[in-house]
């Protein structure tokens, strides 16, 4: 099977790029391997490097915050948008030229208003697969729940209109065109915190209708047990997806070899419940299914 969504660098960490070297990159197949996954897509946050942050630069200063201030969404492009996107691609370009089961993919956050930008820079590289992720309300980064800032945010914020938020986002992203996955889908649930259940089906609805109508695919990742307590999507998004005919990939998330593969069998055995027969691979942007069990795809 696959894993779609797998980070070089642990997230709070600056990127070292002494690691973009073919023995790391073959740290992680090998870990996939043990897993039962024959195939990984190197997909590395767009915000770690240097050309990205040229690309989006001052995109919260176009937001509507009321004066809200940036010093803090500045700070955090500061600490992590350090790495060459050029060295990035080529090293995985050579791991899949050595033989490695890998595809050449980043992970993208939703910047409004930027996303034509975006699609436009990226097209002049030879990536295989482009996740697609909303991690920002407005100014608010609300995943990282470490941060005292966000806990605030969690705090004081109305949940249906986090939810409405997130979701319109979601929408927002998927009719851009810039991603072919939309990476954990239901992100928002990480604070634990959930609406009314007339609002989480409304979101759960346009969610997968939105993934239907752009004609993207959504991943089925194995972090929500980590970090929400269950995966990513629920079960019900999950089957929304398959009723709205919405491909599924399976992703583990992980920012180090260790996890690479993580439960790829029971995310397998839930797509299957799901209603799913098939996964999504990609190679140059272009999707074609593979039937679950079946070996890869050759790169």
């Amino acid at each position: 099977m696959i894993d779609y969504h797998v980070h070089l660098w642990p997230h709070a960490e600056r990127a070292d790029e002494s690691e973009l070297a073919l023995e790391r990159l073959a740290a992680y197949t090998e870990q996939a391997a043990s897993n039962g996954v024959g195939e990984i897509a190197l997909t590395e946050h767009f915000f770690r490097f240097t050309k990205a942050r040229a690309v989006v630069e001052g995109w919260w200063d176009r937001l509507e915050t009321g004066g809200e201030p940036t010093d803090h969404v500045v700070r955090y492009f500061d600490h992590h948008a350090t790495a060459e996107i050029d060295r990035y691609v080529e090293t995985v370009e050579l791991a899949k030229s050595a033989g490695l089961p890998v595809v050449a993919g980043l992970e993208v956050d939703y910047y409004p208003g930027q996303m034509d930008e975006v699609a436009r820079f990226l097209a002049d590289y030879p990536f295989d697969v482009l996740l697609g992720s909303v991690h920002w309300i407005g100014l608010w980064l609300f995943d990282v729940l470490e941060d005292a800032y966000a806990q605030r945010r969690w705090e004081s914020a109305s949940i249906d209109q986090v939810w409405r938020s997130y979701t319109e986002a979601i929408e927002e992203l998927a009719a851009t065109g810039a991603c072919d996955v939309l990476a954990h889908p239901d992100l928002v649930k990480i604070g634990r915190r959930y609406p009314g259940q007339s609002l989480l089906d409304e979101c759960e609805a346009r969610i997968a209708e939105a993934a239907a109508r752009s004609g993207v695919a959504a991943e089925i990742s194995a972090a929500g047990r980590r970090k929400a307590g269950e995966d990513y999507p629920s079960p019900q998004l999950l089957r929304r997806f398959f009723e709205a005919g919405v491909p599924v990939t399976f992703a583990s998330d992980a920012h180090g070899p260790a996890l690479v593969g993580e439960r790829n069998g029971e995310l397998v055995a839930a797509a299957r419940r799901a209603g799913y027969s098939s996964v999504m691979t990609f190679r140059a942007r272009e999707g074609s299914e593979l039937p679950l069990g079946q070996p890869e795809a050759e790169p």
